[in-house]
């Protein structure tokens, strides 16, 4: 789950982490209110959506009034903000957050997340921050500093030094940025986060470091024991299909495609999907209904997939193990009858209770496809879209 700009630097800086006044905005006029609040001579108007690029897309102002303000803000709220992170179809500014600017000096990079190699949390930072850290990878790897730390220890002392003077910072800095990176490890930690990031994290003219911006990401399965950060979770931002199937306990992503897909197990859907595209298809979801999928779940998974209005046809591949033919021959039958599916079904079902399920798939008069194979089910779903 990803937060906003705003509560990602709430989050920080009651850590310690030093940021520049301000304010959140549902109206052009509060926008300017806070400006006024915050006082002083420049302000930064900056959309809240989660994505980075934002600035490319016209979601961040520089203003020098409170006019300038006002109008900023008028021009952002509803705008749709396409980035290279929101594909397309783009995020839409529903508010703005207004701060106090900041006299920069430098710009640097801070990111923390997990190192799957490693198995364990991997400290990135670089001298030149500002840009997207992806770029910086491909265009100067060696501008990156990384460091792993061990979960079981903890961020040691002497490794924030360590990192601090490898990103080239003076010595009087060197105890603010071990300040820095204590809160972010806490964060990461203690809300059971997937990536804190800090892009840029300036040195201002006076050679203190201030967090522009930030980001944050949280691990959706600890949410239960999270409910300050679950509370932070707008809908807005996400895609709805996946938000329907994430309150329905399924395994749900969104892709571009026609082809609805049903599957158990991340691997076979993920085999799955390449074999629609193999056959010349193109996936509409990524779907993992899970073991021991009861009939009212397949149900649910149906009326997932269907919500997506580019889904043409539909397929469903089971592989049992601890799931059960004939439950997911049972749910398919149900899902026809309440959901009126006008669609093509492919279904290929294997393992646990095949021929039960089979038997109810035929004995049902309903016109399922089946399919012996996951090759032929996605021949045969591809196919069934070109005739429909």
């Amino acid at each position: 789950m990803d937060i906003h700009e705003y509560q990602a630097k709430e989050i920080l800086g009651r850590l310690g982490v030093p940021i520049p006044q301000g304010g959140l905005a549902y109206s052009p006029e509060q926008a300017a209110f806070h400006a006024r609040e915050i006082g002083g001579d420049a302000w930064v108007v900056k959309a809240q959506i989660h994505s980075g690029g934002r600035g490319k897309a016209g979601g961040v102002a520089l203003c020098r009034s409170e006019h300038e303000v006002r109008e900023a803000a008028a021009g952002m709220f509803g705008k749709t903000l396409v980035t290279a992170q929101t594909g397309p179809q783009g995020k839409c500014v529903y508010r703005v957050y207004v701060e106090a600017a900041t006299d920069i000096a430098q710009e640097m990079y801070l990111g923390f997340v997990l190192d799957r190699e490693s198995e364990r949390i991997m400290i990135v930072g670089s001298a030149e921050g500002g840009m997207s850290i992806e770029e910086l990878a491909a265009e100067k790897p060696e501008a990156l500093v990384r460091m792993i730390v061990d979960p079981a220890v903890g961020l040691a002392e002497f490794q924030s030094r360590e990192f601090a003077f490898d990103l080239g910072l003076a010595p009087g800095q060197v105890a603010k940025m071990c300040t820095v990176l204590r809160a972010c490890y806490r964060a990461y930690r203690d809300l059971d986060a997937t990536m804190v990031e800090i892009n840029p994290l300036v040195i201002t003219g006076p050679g203190d470091l201030v967090a522009l911006d930030a980001k944050m990401s949280f691990d959706t399965n600890a949410l239960f024991r999270r409910p300050a950060v679950a509370e932070l979770r707008d809908r807005s931002q996400e895609d709805p299909r996946e938000s329907t199937a994430q309150d329905a306990g399924l395994n749900y992503v969104g892709l571009d495609g026609d082809i609805g897909c049903m599957i158990n197990g991340a691997g076979l859907a993920m085999a799955t999907m390449d074999m629609i595209k193999l056959a010349g298809g193109a996936p509409a979801n990524f779907l993992d209904v899970g073991g021991g999928a009861s009939p009212e779940r397949i149900v649910r998974a149906f009326r997932t997939v269907l919500g997506d209005g580019n889904v043409s046809v539909m397929l469903v591949n089971i592989f049992a193990g601890i799931n059960r033919c004939d439950w997911v021959a049972e749910g398919v039958v149900k899902a026809y009858r309440e959901v009126d599916i006008k669609m093509p079904v492919v279904v290929r079902l294997a393992g646990t209770n095949v021929e039960e399920g089979q038997k109810i798939l035929q004995a049902s008069g309903l016109p399922i496809i089946t399919a012996d194979t996951l090759a032929d089910a996605a021949q045969k779903a591809v196919a069934a879209r070109q005739a429909a």
